[in-house]
């Protein structure tokens, strides 16, 4: 782990909406939780979260409900709605106030959008990487050449899924990391993916997030219905909004119209020469951007 001038990165947990997470937190002051998509895991912030804590942030990266070592939830629920309590939970669980800021990527992201407008005044700023705003999709879905890059999730939808992710060590999740981020050097990365989701039950958990994006596998979800309809309006905090240019899981071709739906004093860029995991690929660069938001 890295040590910070603020301290070592640890491990720990958070019992939260009825899980307990598993974490990676360092520092002290107001929160920054930040939330990893998929195929990741909270290591995706190793860069960030020194850079926070340095910065007078207590950062926190929670794994994602289902995501050893987090729980399985016992409903089966991994609709965005459950994402959005369990970060409403977790802001609640590690005593945070207004002074709170949020970040994610991929999945994190979206669950990010919808926590900021299903409860504004817990989260200050935030911050949301390589996703556009829930606004956008159904420009993604009338997209052709978008459908086909998110070929992926109706592959998750088959009753076989489980079982071809899970070939050869999970060799289609690196097929996706080096679509995504081209030329990025994922293996560390794939190794705690790994690590997260080797067991069936937490594959089929992070698959089925896709599945109840879909409409399918939504048993379990009615308690989540009022932070499910928050993906609907705008989150109204001040959110930077990155995306890499050579991503190859959602173009950059949408960031324009993205900034329509972001929040007054929003920035939505692009970023040159990097993909869909632009955090990993060039951290410094990236974390500098997102601490000058943070802290302007």
């Amino acid at each position: 782990m890295a040590t910070t001038d603020r301290g070592e990165i640890s491990t720990g947990e958070v019992a939260a909406n009825g899980l307990t997470f598993g974490t990676l937190e360092v520092g002290s002051g107001p929160l920054a939780l930040c939330l990893h998509g998929f195929p990741d895991s909270a290591h995706t912030w190793r860069h960030l979260l020194p850079a926070l804590a340095d910065a007078g942030f207590r950062a926190v990266a929670p794994f994602m409900r289902g995501y050893a070592p987090t729980d399985v939830p016992a409903d089966g629920c991994f609709s965005t709605g459950a994402l959005i309590a369990d970060v409403d939970a977790l802001h609640d669980a590690l005593e945070a106030d207004e002074n709170a800021v949020l970040i994610g990527h991929d999945w994190g992201a979206i669950a990010a959008y919808g926590a900021g407008a299903h409860a504004p005044a817990r989260w200050r700023r935030l911050v949301t990487l390589a996703i556009p705003p829930p606004a956008l999709d159904p420009v993604l879905a009338q997209d052709f050449e978008q459908l086909k890059m998110f070929f992926y999730g109706f592959i998750f939808l088959m009753p076989e899924a489980e079982e071809l992710v899970a070939a050869d060590g999970m060799a289609f999740l690196d097929r996706l990391w080096a679509e995504w981020s081209p030329g990025y050097d994922a293996t560390g990365d794939m190794d705690h993916v790994r690590a997260c989701l080797g067991d069936p039950a937490n594959l089929a958990a992070a698959l089925g997030y896709y599945r109840a994006s879909m409409g399918a596998a939504v048993v379990g979800c009615d308690d989540y219905a009022t932070q499910q309809t928050a993906l609907g309006r705008t989150a109204p905090q001040p959110t930077l909004y990155l995306h890499g240019e050579r991503d190859g899981c959602v173009s950059s071709k949408f960031v324009a119209a993205a900034a329509e739906h972001l929040a007054a004093g929003s920035r939505a860029s692009i970023v040159d020469s990097v993909g869909h995991f632009l955090h990993l690929e060039q951290p410094e660069r990236i974390d500098e951007s997102i601490l000058s938001w943070l802290t302007d």
